[in-house]
């Protein structure tokens, strides 16, 4: 944690965890701080450079209570679900799965990549839904990148993934007050991010920042403390941000595995039902991922 004359509430330090293909760094949820506005998970994938023949490859596996983000740097990933969507994840883009009630589906890169082998760098997080959408029809949504508000202010360019800010909406349709944008800065390049939620963090992608003069170094994301504007300033390099937050939770959720929900029981049925295999299949698919035997650490 910080002092009371800091911008940041905490600055957290990722979680590292080796899938075989390249590290993830995963900052949400934390012992600090499990959520900021409805973002309950946050992993920043790479940057990883895969050799010919070696790709991506996360089996079938299920969620509920959430929807899961995707958004790529470089790369791409082939996203299948239980619904029947089939989509190729393109950087830029934003790829937008409410699970609801439940859905399965695959993460794995495309024939056509894992040939030629290539980068791989992205932001995959989990938005939780509110109590009242926590059992919602399963849904899939894709939006290229060209649908997306661009923000430009001197020296910064920002892209706006959901939600609302800066005077911008996005096209993707969510569930809460929330927002979340891409932002690369150029050296010494400098903008103000007003109060307009009451939780709001940054996370450093690449290079590193001063919020209100303090500085937050790369991979590291600063939960920031509640109203005022925060000045941020990049350093002598390029830098890249994701900024994002909303509306508080209406209420704890719970997290084991994939599942994120507010009541324990439904958690429990969950988990029964996808060892028995009834949560769905992904079509053309057979394989899938275990129940794991016991809750991972959170950090």
């Amino acid at each position: 944690m910080t002092d009371s004359t800091s911008p940041f509430l905490a600055v957290l330090k990722p979680h590292l965890s080796d899938i075989g293909a390249f590290t993830v760094q995963r900052s949400l949820p934390s012992l600090a701080f499990k959520t900021v506005g409805p973002f309950i998970f946050f992993d920043h994938m790479g940057p990883a450079t895969l050799p010919p023949g070696v790709g991506l490859d996360v089996r079938p596996h299920p969620h509920i209570g959430l929807a899961t983000v995707t958004y790529l740097f470089d790369g791409e990933i082939w996203h299948r679900d239980s619904l029947g969507s089939d989509q190729r994840i393109t950087p830029g883009a934003v790829n937008w799965m409410t699970a609801g009630r439940g859905i399965v589906h695959s993460e794995r890169s495309p024939d056509d990549v894992r040939e030629r082998g290539g980068d791989v760098h992205g932001i995959q997080t989990w938005v939780a839904l509110p109590q009242a959408d926590e059992e919602t029809a399963p849904s899939f949504a894709h939006h290229e990148a060209s649908s997306l508000p661009d923000i430009f202010l001197p020296g910064v360019h920002m892209r706006l993934i959901l939600g609302e800010a800066f005077g911008e909406k996005a096209p993707v349709k969510v569930f809460s007050p929330i927002f979340y944008l891409a932002v690369e800065m150029e050296p010494c390049a400098a903008f103000v991010l007003p109060p307009e939620y009451a939780e709001r963090a940054v996370y450093t992608v690449q290079g590193e920042v001063t919020v209100n003069d303090e500085t937050l170094p790369e991979h590291r994301m600063g939960v920031l403390a509640q109203g005022g504007d925060v000045r941020i300033v990049a350093g002598d390099r390029p830098a890249r941000l994701m900024l994002l937050g909303g509306a508080p939770l209406d209420g704890e959720r719970f997290i084991f595995w994939n599942f994120v929900s507010s009541s324990r029981e439904r958690i429990e049925q969950a988990k029964a039902a996808w060892t028995a295999q009834e949560m769905g299949k992904v079509p053309g698919e057979t394989e899938w991922i275990p129940l794991p035997e016991r809750k991972p650490s959170a950090n």
